[in-house]
């Protein structure tokens, strides 16, 4: 059997990425829509436009889930690795007011392991692990168990997902992009909503101040008594969750001093497993107990061992590679354990060992690059780090690397300059507006800041003094106080 392909394009942090919906046996396109369609409209990251970590988890799972069945078509899928992929997925049944306009609804977190080895059992495994229903597929897959052994290739095709509006009419589905654009239609203008909002945002940030005081004093503690480099946080949970977190770590270090002294020298990382991730950070789950906790320090000497041979394959595809630097890139979202980025390593290292590459050993020198096994293609990113699926060609790797590497050069000559003028211009804000702190979220790009930040200075409100002000793709105001605007906010 031959894979038929539909092309999907899914809209992600304000540029579109395609997202292929691949279907084996006789899956056809439009039934492949009605089946995925649900799932996208729950957990589109557009739809989380108020809620920071939700939207960013959604967007990394879609980004892991695409590369999934897009790795479906190739011919090892056999031995494509299973995926724990985590998504938060809206109340889709609400209804609509009469103006059209969008009710609030409620989500919820949903975690499941992807391990299927066809493109059709995953679509279903998809929507059964969400709670979507399968019924709109009922008449498919009764049509492919009355399927007689006879078998036709499948033409492979590409086709923008666009349907025209009176689909929806006749079928009776809501249009997404109709929403979307009627949620964007009532975007205020920057003035307008700190004027409504601001009063809200200082009296939250006043009534935080002891916590915020209180954080800072059990980080500092925690760090001076158990000889750590740092303590950070991999979600943006707010001051009394990360407090509570602190205070947890504290009461362990006093009942089990000698079972922490282990943890001198290393980063401590707050997310949601256990372990180490791929910097060598120490992982504390949050919702794991003191004896999890416990276990993990004593497996400690063994993950740093692992971390050493990790450092090792590097150096070793680095002087394979025409010593360009292999990189890990922290996103926000799920951790990268140390386990998984080892065996991604491990396994490309593998692959380079038998071939006789003919790079030069200094010609890639000063570059970097990223592995990733959701990736079927090489490429190279704005910001000037080659992305390179683990999987890759190793002649087609050599020859991308050679023909790109002048152009990577000078997309990151470009980053160093707008990394430079970013800076320069957070300092001048902070001075200019009287700001407590001013931050970005991880998907607000360089060249995205740097533009934001010089209106925020031509508009000079006076109602931001003294706040906490975070970059943003939306309008918010968190828990503590802190204010998120978007970076193309209207003026």
């Amino acid at each position: 059997m031959y894979v038929t392909t539909f092309l999907r394009y899914v809209r992600l942090g304000g540029r579109c990425v395609s997202a292929r919906i691949v279907q084996r046996r006789n899956l056809s396109g439009a039934d492949a829509i009605n089946a995925l369609r649900p799932f996208y409209f729950a957990v589109h990251p557009d739809f989380f436009g108020r809620h920071p970590r939700e939207r960013e988890v959604n967007e990394n799972s879609l980004k892991r889930l695409n590369g999934y069945l897009e790795n479906l078509q190739k011919p090892g899928a056999r031995s494509i690795k299973p995926a724990n992929l985590t998504f938060y997925v809206r109340d889709t049944k609400e209804k609509a007011d009469s103006s059209g306009s969008l009710l609030a609804s409620g989500f919820r977190p949903v975690t499941f392991t992807l391990q299927s080895k066809d493109v059709l059992s995953t679509v279903l495994d998809v929507l059964s692990s969400c709670s979507l229903s399968v019924e709109h597929m009922q008449d498919v897959l009764k049509a492919e168990t009355e399927k007689s052994s006879t078998q036709q290739p499948g033409i492979a095709f590409y086709c923008p997902i666009k349907w025209d509006k009176t689909y929806y009419t006749f079928t009776g589905f809501r249009d997404p992009e109709q929403e979307l654009e009627q949620a964007r239609r009532v975007e205020p203008t920057l003035s307008l909503w700190l004027r409504n909002n601001e009063p809200e945002a200082t009296k939250k940030q006043n009534a935080s101040l002891p916590r915020r005081e209180e954080l800072k004093r059990l980080k500092r503690e925690l760090i001076q008594k158990l000889g750590l480099l740092d303590i950070r946080w991999q979600r943006k949970w707010g001051v009394a969750h990360k407090c509570c977190q602190l205070q947890s770590l504290g009461r362990l270090a006093t009942q089990s001093p000698e079972a922490l002294h282990i943890l001198r020298g290393h980063v401590i990382v707050f997310t949601d497993q256990s372990g180490m991730n791929a910097s060598g950070h120490v992982m504390l789950g949050t919702m794991d107990v003191h004896h999890q906790w416990t276990k993990l320090f004593e497996r400690l000497p063994s993950y740093r061992s692992m971390f050493q041979q990790s450092d090792w394959l590097k150096e070793r595809i680095s002087h394979l590679l025409g010593g360009i630097q292999v990189i890990h890139i922290e996103r926000m979202g799920p951790a990268l354990p140390l386990e998984e980025h080892y065996s991604t390593l491990n396994t490309f290292h593998k692959r380079l060992l038998p071939q006789r590459l003919s790079l030069h050993p200094r010609s890639m020198q000063g570059l970097t690059m990223s592995l990733e096994n959701d990736r079927s293609t090489p490429c190279l990113h704005e910001m000037g780090h080659f992305i390179i699926p683990t999987m890759c060609d190793t002649l087609q790797l050599q020859n991308f690397l050679q023909s790109q590497a002048q152009e990577a050069r000078r997309r990151m000559q470009r980053r160093d300059k707008l990394e430079a003028e970013e800076e320069d211009i957070i300092s001048s804000c902070l001075q200019d507006l009287s700001l407590h702190s001013l931050c970005k979220e991880p998907s607000v790009s360089s060249s995205q800041m740097i533009p934001c930040c010089r209106r925020l200075m031509e508009e000079r409100s006076p109602q931001m003094q003294g706040l906490h002000l975070c970059i943003s793709h939306f309008y918010s105001v968190m828990q503590d106080g802190d204010l998120c605007i978007p970076w193309d906010w209207k003026g």
